[in-house]
């Protein structure tokens, strides 16, 4: 049975927007149980109720926080499916609205700018993902040192000085009152003559509980002067991530698509003008991460964080997710505007990742978070120079998880799909590792559950997992049982529309069951 809209808002939103959605497996979800997540009714129930409730991700949200990245771009690619599977220009007018609140919030609408003071079209983000920062002053006002934490939630820290044991000395301590990490570094000085010089003994200790390393601020160090007590806090910088830019422009872009590959819909001034907007909208939000690409001699490319990017692992190759996120908005303009440059780039990404994947034993693919040709997987030393906000790293090789690894999957099936790479032998790979690696033993509820890693560890206790499970129904036609086991782990829980990503896996479910 499908609830009406008055039962939905009784049994799941009176008691506020967010409070019921905290609680919705455990309780007024459970009374909800019926829904076909199939069908567009629920999509469409979803969406109203979703949009009316105030939660995090709405369209006229900033990203400060990462609302629009991992909220409301996961409801503009469902639209886009729900678009694909029924074919209701309803779908493309929702996009209209939503892309049209979503463009209003780029730095460049809002006039607020990134930590290079640059007013650019895209989304900014900040805390809990960005290295936070204060400047100690002496008791002048004259800023002396920049103290910097890359740990995250750097806005819940604060720096504290205190006199030292004799003059000229002064103690930081560095506090993360979220997680109650603190670093002390007592009787430091600001003498880069001295052995206790506050910039060469921050950066020995790192890795600090906090991750701090400093910067000086004088034209022409010297000692003398020390920072006056107090307590400062820490403010993180503001930061484009080019994962954010590719999960917001995605949709944009395939909207783009769509409208211009059919010429029914392109003879519709409302829809021609809007993909004409939103083409030129995705390509300006993807030229804002040029500087940060990098491609090799023999035909790979991928995304860096530039070095002094106020973030940890600045300096590095980024996570294999969060490069292919742009690649996949990369895919969708190469097929609206056959540009060369776009081809070009999603197959240097494509044979980046394509590089990346191992076949195992069960015929299914397996990768890790982090490239594995990258420098964060194998680790660096102070003295290679790699990176500011993190010195040194020890070798980080942890396997992809199934939410991050959906985006990556859904790069290669655009990828696949318009022609530029990968074959239908890779696409039934990547189904085989949802169907070989990802489905997990029911759990102790007795409910389907799916595991955290691509190569089928991490058992099924994570709800963050699971429940991202039908994102990778674009590979499902490879695999019915991408579909049968994520349609599995909805019905079984109830699932309500808490989330963005909740409202695209329905409509993926309902994408796929019309293919069917």
């Amino acid at each position: 049975m499908h609830l009406s809209r008055r039962q939905f808002t009784t049994g799941a939103l009176a008691v506020g927007a967010l409070a019921p959605f905290a609680g919705a497996l455990a309780g007024t979800a459970r009374a909800a149980a019926g829904y076909d997540y199939t069908a567009r009714e629920t999509f469409d129930l979803f969406d109203r109720t979703f949009h009316e409730s105030g939660v995090v991700g709405q369209p006229g949200d900033t990203n400060e926080a990462g609302g629009l990245a991992w909220g409301q771009s996961y409801i503009l690619a469902g639209f886009i499916r729900m678009y694909e599977a029924y074919r209701d220009t309803h779908y493309l007018d929702r996009l209209i609205t939503n892309i049209d609140l979503v463009l209003a919030g780029r730095d460049s609408a809002r006039g607020v700018t990134d930590y290079r003071g640059r007013s650019l079209p895209a989304w900014r983000a900040r805390a809990p993902y960005t290295a936070g920062s204060v400047t100690l002053k002496g008791t002048d006002g004259t800023p002396l040192l920049e103290v910097r934490t890359s740990l995250t939630y750097a806005d819940d820290a604060v720096a504290t000085v205190t006199a030292g044991a004799s003059e000229g000395r002064f103690t930081l301590e560095v506090r993360n009152n979220r997680t109650n990490l603190v670093a002390t570094f007592p009787d430091l000085s600001m003498d880069p003559a001295a052995a206790d010089y506050a910039v060469r003994r921050i950066l020995d200790a790192f890795p600090t509980p906090t991750r701090v390393t400093a910067k000086d601020l004088r034209d022409s160090p010297s000692g003398g002067a020390v920072p006056a007590p107090g307590t400062s806090p820490f403010v993180s910088q503001p930061v484009v991530f080019t994962v954010h830019t590719g999960m917001i422009s995605y949709p944009m872009a395939s909207f783009a698509k769509i409208v211009l590959r059919d010429p029914r819909l392109a003879a519709v001034a409302k829809y021609r003008h809007k993909a004409v907007e939103y083409l030129k909208a995705a390509r300006d939000a993807a030229a804002v991460h040029d500087d940060e690409w990098r491609q090799t001699d023999d035909g790979y490319g991928y995304f860096i964080w530039n070095k002094g990017t106020p973030l940890g692992y600045d300096g590095t190759e980024q996570p294999t997710n969060q490069s292919l996120a742009l690649g996949q908005t990369y895919a969708e303009l190469a097929a609206a505007t056959g540009d060369p440059f776009y081809r070009n780039r999603t197959r240097l990404m494509a044979r980046m990742f394509a590089r990346e994947l191992t076949v195992d034993a069960d015929d299914a693919y397996t990768w890790s978070y982090w490239p594995a040709f990258g420098r964060t997987y194998h680790g660096f030393a102070k003295t290679d120079g790699a990176s500011e906000y993190t010195p040194s790293s020890n070798p980080v090789r942890s396997i992809e998880d199934l939410s991050h690894g959906a985006i990556d999957v859904e790069f290669a099936a655009a990828a696949f799909r318009n022609n530029l790479f990968f074959t239908g032998r890779d696409m039934a790979r990547f189904a085989r590792t949802y169907s070989k690696n990802l489905i997990a033993p029911a759990g102790a509820d007795g409910l389907p559950t799916a595991n955290v890693r691509v190569d089928g560890t991490g058992g099924g206790t994570s709800p963050g997992q699971y429940l991202q499970a039908p994102r990778w129904m674009a590979v499902a036609q490879w695999d019915d049982a991408v579909f049968t086991h994520s349609r599995s782990i909805y019905d079984a829980r109830a699932v309500e529309p808490q989330s963005g990503s909740y409202l695209s896996s329905v409509a993926y479910l309902n994408w796929h069951a019309r293919r069917r």
